[in-house]
């Protein structure tokens, strides 16, 4: 029974992707390494051989040998978001051990009151194993998740008490910086699981009702267009490379697209030129990964003919 992660190819044509929904009991979505997610019959996929995923075999994972003069870390459970090597709208879901204990971890989801079961294993301590696997394209649609962990050790160590999490993920939980993870050896979202409670300190919480709150620096709304011409943005632009004058464009693209979703602006247009389509380029590769984008376009061509964008983002 194929299942979402799965990575399978087309027994019809030379295809090979991951299967990222669930379309009915007979056909699935695939999404090839291009990003773009094809309606298939299962009949017509068979598995790739050597693509298991780490969840396959974490029970069979063998423990790991501590050292004797290792300092016990007893918390640091993260769960790692990263998109797939093959094709960058497929994200996978790492559960990360840095903790000295070995979890026993599982993974139920829920939609429309349907429970599943994704995963159940062992994860070693200062280890890694991969759990689940999603469309990031479809965010909106992706289940809530319910993670349960026990936290074991045969060493003079305290019992510590289990683990119980229920999360449903947002743009917002996407929106920050990559950074990389070591675990997996690829850039990605880190989201600790394990965050120790918020201790409230009453007498700075008293302190605060009586102290002056400093105002936080407003962002201005863009204009419904914004011209990156480098012509626009700096008057000394003749004096410039044309690295330098790409890397001003985007720091200025990225601030006005920050801008445009801070405002919860419906759309905008980037003019940014026809020229040998490295900007443009640039821009597409950004805005087609954005979480909180649902779509972009040539803008009004009679007007920009193929030298603006619209990004239109979700509503």
């Amino acid at each position: 029974m194929f299942k979402i992660g799965d990575y399978v190819r087309f027994i019809d044509e030379k295809r090979e992707g991951y299967i990222t929904k669930i379309i009915d009991a007979a056909s699935v979505g695939v999404t090839d390494e291009d990003g773009f997610e094809i309606p298939v019959a299962i009949s017509n996929l068979t598995y790739v051989h050597g693509h298991h995923s780490n969840a396959d075999t974490a029970n069979n994972a063998a423990p790991l040998t501590k050292k004797a003069d290792e300092a016990f870390v007893g918390d640091g459970v993260y769960l790692a978001v990263a998109e797939d090597s093959k094709a960058s709208v497929v994200a996978h879901f790492t559960l990360v051990n840095r903790s000295s204990y070995q979890l026993l971890a599982t993974l139920k989801t829920e939609k429309g009151s349907t429970f599943k079961g994704d995963f159940a294993g062992i994860i070693q301590p200062k280890s890694s194993v991969q759990i689940y696997t999603a469309n990031l394209g479809d965010l909106d649609n992706w289940p809530s998740f319910t993670f349960q962990i026990l936290f074991f050790s045969s060493g003079n160590v305290a019992p510590k008490k289990p683990l119980e999490l229920q999360k449903r993920f947002k743009s917002k939980d996407f929106s920050g910086a990559k950074n990389q993870v070591a675990e997996i050896n690829k850039y990605g979202w880190l989201i600790r699981l394990d965050e120790a409670p918020l201790v409230i300190d009453a007498q700075k919480l008293k302190e605060s009702f009586f102290s002056v709150k400093e105002e936080k620096p407003k962002v201005a709304k863009p204009a419904s267009e914004a011209d990156l011409h480098i012509e626009k943005l700096r008057d000394d632009h003749h004096f410039l490379s044309q690295s330098e004058i790409l890397e001003i464009q985007l720091k200025k693209f990225q601030e006005i697209l920050d801008a445009a979703i801070v405002h919860q602006m419906s759309s905008i247009v980037f003019i940014h030129g026809v020229g040998n389509g490295t900007l443009r380029n640039h821009i597409h590769k950004v805005v087609s990964k954005h979480p909180q984008v649902r779509t972009f376009m040539d803008a009004r061509k009679e007007k920009f003919g193929y030298g603006a964008t619209e990004v239109v983002f979700n509503g």
